[in-house]
């Protein structure tokens, strides 16, 4: 299962690691995602996903539904 959020589509971003004598190596920063069962008032069921930290916090103040909806997710599929 890809590292992927299933609300907003947040992935990994390559970056660099620098050491201290400035040598780069390569690395992945992962999306911190947490697997949530959150409850959908709309459709009056729990809804089991794997969301990001960031998407949670926006939950917490907007509600799921409306969140979904002005991503554009169905969340009948999910």
């Amino acid at each position: 299962m890809s590292r992927v959020c299933q609300l907003t589509g947040t992935r990994a971003n390559n970056g660099m690691a620098v050491s201290h004598s400035h040598i780069r190596t390569k690395k992945l920063q992962q999306a911190n995602l947490q697997k949530r069962r959150l409850w959908w008032a709309e459709g009056n069921k729990w809804v089991n996903i794997r969301i990001t930290t960031r998407a949670l916090k926006t939950i917490g103040k907007k509600g799921l539904g409306p969140y979904a909806k002005s991503l554009g997710i169905d969340l009948n599929k999910v």
